[in-house]
């Protein structure tokens, strides 16, 4: 009895760790999924059209979180809402680091802040 609890939780030990590695972000698969998001958030995060939001930079968690509510409806974006239906949660994790990783041009914000000229 001893030993079969031994190796079910030595099992589950193995379960548990290679689950956590099969589940890292990939910077790189993160860049081949967010190429649809290129065309309004830029192809490095930087979005140059004051409508669109900088994502470069910005916190890797928050990302996740805005992907997810978007994809529940708890954010009402029917342009973002369509884009992140078929999203895994894999892909967002994916899409996030790689976001998250791209140097941000916080130096360059004029016109992208309300009431600039």
């Amino acid at each position: 009895m001893k030993r079969a609890l031994t190796l079910l939780s030595f099992g589950a030990v193995l379960a548990f760790a290679s689950t956590q590695l099969l589940a890292a972000a990939s910077i790189d698969n993160g860049k081949q999924k967010a190429a649809v998001c290129f065309a309004c958030h830029g192809a490095d995060g930087n979005a140059v059209d004051p409508q669109y939001p900088r994502l470069a930079g910005q916190y890797n968690e928050y990302i996740q979180q805005a992907l997810r509510e978007y994809k529940t409806g708890q954010r009402s974006n029917p342009i973002m809402k369509g884009f992140v239906a078929t999203l895994s949660d894999q892909d967002i994790e994916d899409i996030a680091a790689f976001f998250s990783s791209q140097p941000s041009k916080l130096g360059t914000l004029e016109g992208h802040i309300q009431g600039d000229k």
